[in-house]
């Protein structure tokens, strides 16, 4: 077949611009084929290559004794002892999602879950953020029920329990929902795969599934702004098999367990080419490629769809070659292709063969270390004004507006389609707060969180990207976790916008500088940029994937409030109404400043609630909608009624940082005094559990009138009741 010639529409299609296909002149001395063209786009686009983002992300704290393996590998790998390590991160599908939600989240899932076994790891956990557009939107009700559909649909069929996340809406998400997805894996210590490849002359084995014309393209269709020719972008949207994905895990942790493996990399973003260039590169080799062997599913495909098609669960691997009839032997017991195509070189040369032709010959290691790298131009975001008077409004009045909106109604409806006890080793299930998983055959447990409040972020970059990591830390910590690590998806609108990359670096060193004080080193993430529809781009929406460890099961955090306990605040309430969720829905107003965040303080607090764990009954970390919002959640899941002593709207709804809620008995509470007294610790009495109203100073109403209410507004919300 005759490529085509190589033009200034073709480029601009591949999402290079003038000076970067400038720069392959130079790199290469001749006009690129069609193929190499490819090639160039996908490992060059902002997806692939973090061209944008690379700057600032080195500036983020990755290490730490309990890191195994920071960024730069398929996942972060953090020591849980006793010979055993968690591996994590979190990735966007966004992009796909939105244009095919089932097959965009689906395989949204399916990509990082085989981040983690990659590496050697049996995924144990999962999780998901979700971003979507208002709900009255003639789209939204159509991409939630896609979404969490497709999440369901990969994930129970895999069988791996999803444990926690989170879900949104906002009008900013209107034309470009955010799909993130988050999976863990437990492995041995010892026993850690990674993709750089060694040795010359070894055999490229390519594993799994075959290779079809999906997903060619979806890289770098990405890392652009939308249009309106999203519908033209459909067929770049991958399709996913969860059946075929269990196979491939249990096929390459019996290989791995062999002894085979030299270097393993999953095929996602960018498939053959990414995860032959990468293993390559990281390895300091060459990478020779035969296509005629790559197990394909359709009939005559071009050099060029093979090496980007996105097509789902399949790896690539660095085999001994001593070894290659145990592994064959291997894959096709699982029913899966198992074809050497290639060979490690030690030239560093990109050679691409198909037929007796060769279709790209390059230098490998140009195509990924020497990628280009851009310090944008950014504009600091400007300090919000002074909130200045908020309209009245009465508690009770304030809490239905919250407990009515999609954004903090009962999730029941999105969570009850996942299996969320596949495994059986989960222990806290989603709707109270952080995943608990036991580490099975053993009395230590995980937890896992993910968190971010947007409307912060967009008003103040700095404090938001600190509040982030804050809330994954008090997650972790109020079910008496310690946090060990972090991962971050960070969704941004288009870089080259001084203004958006203004958010991006503010949101980059909050989320640092927390990260620091709190001992939770990012060791994993993806950014994700060009989330733009026609020019308006979502919210900033860096969000935090936090993992906790949890020494012996009896330390969990996991009672409800009892009849007649108390309700006590550690940390101190000055009632901050800027951002507040109890403005945003009650009167549509997104105005003043974030809170902000005592990081010193942070860590006294959540030191102060896991020393003293033996005494709480139940915990939550106060964020959203301030202590009445979490009063109220705490009862209903109990069954119970609350009464708060205060009436004003600042100490009910105010989003002071650094604060939890905890019930206590009496005794209990009078022991937590003293310990508060000897730690410095600020500790107030806030009101009483029990009964069967919710009660804020003199006003009350039935708690059952209220549960109905909140139990019942997400599916309402999206047409669903």
């Amino acid at each position: 077949m005759t490529e085509p010639a190589i033009t200034s529409e073709l480029i601009a299609a591949h999402g290079l611009s003038p000076d970067e296909y400038a720069r392959i002149l130079d790199i290469i001395g001749r006009e690129p084929s069609f193929t190499e063209l490819g090639i160039f786009s996908a490992m060059w686009n902002e997806h692939c290559s973090y061209k944008s983002s690379k700057k600032w992300l080195r500036t983020l704290p990755t290490d730490g004794p309990q890191v195994i393996c920071g960024p730069g590998e398929n996942a972060g790998v953090v020591d849980i002892g006793d010979g055993q390590a968690v591996i994590f991160k979190m990735e966007s599908h966004n992009h796909p999602s939105y244009i095919e939600p089932y097959q965009g989240a689906a395989t949204g899932v399916g990509g990082i879950l085989r981040d983690v076994f990659t590496m050697g790891a049996r995924p144990i956990a999962a999780m998901n953020a979700l971003s979507f557009g208002e709900p009255s939107h003639p789209k939204t009700p159509h991409l939630v029920r896609g979404v969490v559909e497709g999440i369901g649909g990969y994930g129970n069929c895999f069988g791996v329990p999803t444990v926690g996340g989170e879900v949104r809406f906002h009008r900013a998400y209107n034309g470009n929902c955010l799909v993130n997805a988050f999976a863990a894996g437990l492995a041995d210590a010892d026993r850690i795969f990674y993709s750089a490849a060694s040795g010359v002359g070894m055999p490229v084995v390519y594993l799994g599934a075959k290779t079809g014309r999906d997903g060619v393209g979806g890289a770098t269709m990405a890392s652009a702004e939308f249009d309106d020719t999203i519908e033209e972008k459909r067929p770049t949207v991958q399709v996913g098999d969860p059946f075929t994905e269990k196979r491939l895990l249990e096929a390459c942790l019996e290989l791995m367990a062999s002894g085979a493996v030299i270097s393993i990399q999953d095929m996602g973003a960018a498939g053959l080419t990414c995860s032959a260039v990468e293993m390559g590169d990281k390895g300091g080799l060459g990478i020779k490629l035969q296509l005629d062997h790559v197990p394909q599913r359709e009939d005559a495909m071009t050099a060029y769809e093979m090496m980007l098609s996105e097509s789902q669960e399949r790896m690539l691997m660095v085999l001994k070659p001593s070894m290659e009839a145990k592994a064959r032997a291997i894959f096709e017991k699982w029913d899966l292709d198992f074809a050497i195509v290639g060979e490690t070189i030690a030239e560093d040369r990109f050679l691409i063969l198909h037929g007796n032709a060769v279709m790209a010959d390059l230098p490998l290691s140009k195509l990924s270390s020497s990628a280009p790298e851009y310090d944008r131009p950014w504009v600091e975001t400007p300090p919000p004004a002074p909130l200045g008077d908020i309209p009245g409004i009465a508690p009770l009045d304030g809490l239905r507006a919250l407990i009515s909106s999609p954004n903090y109604a009962h999730k029941a409806w999105v969570w009850e389609q996942y299996d969320t006890q596949v495994m059986a080793d989960t222990i806290r299930t989603p709707g109270l707060g952080a995943g608990i998983v036991r580490v099975h055959g053993s009395d230590k447990a995980l937890a896992f969180t993910s968190d971010v409040t947007p409307r912060y972020v967009r008003a103040n970059p700095f404090e938001g990207g600190k509040q982030a990591v804050a809330e994954a830390y008090r997650n972790l910590t109020a079910v008496g976790a310690k946090p060990l690590a972090s991962t971050d998806n960070l969704n941004f609108g288009n870089p080259e916008k001084p203004e958006i990359m203004g958010q991006f670096v503010g949101a980059i060193k909050g989320i640092g500088a927390a990260c620091a004080a709190l001992d939770m080193p990012i060791v994993s993430g993806n950014v994700s940029l060009y989330n733009e529809t026609d020019g308006q781009p979502i919210l900033p929406t860096p969000t935090i994937g936090a993992v906790g460890l949890i020494d012996h099961i009896d330390q969990i955090i996991s009672g409800l409030a009892q009849e007649g306990d108390l309700a006590l605040v550690i940390g101190p309430t000055d009632g901050h109404m800027g951002q507040s969720a109890l403005l945003a829905e009650s009167f549509g107003l997104e105005a003043g400043n974030a809170p902000p965040v005592d990081l010193a303080l942070e860590a006294r607090n959540g030191d102060f609630l896991r020393a003293n764990r033996a005494l709480v009954t139940a915990a939550t970390d106060l964020s959203d909608g301030g202590l009445a919002l979490a009063a109220f959640e705490m009862a209903e899941a109990a069954g119970l009624g609350v009464a708060l002593d205060a009436g004003d709207i600042p100490t009910l709804f105010g989003e002071d940082q650094a604060r939890y809620l905890i019930s206590a008995s009496f005794d209990q509470a009078e022991a937590l005094m003293v310990a508060a007294g000897q730690a410095g610790v600020a500790l107030a009495t806030v009101g009483r559990f029990g009964g069967d109203q919710m009660q804020m100073g003199d006003d009350s109403v039935p708690m059952a009138e209220l549960s109905a209410l909140y139990r019942h507004a997400f599916a309402r919300a999206i047409g669903d009741a």
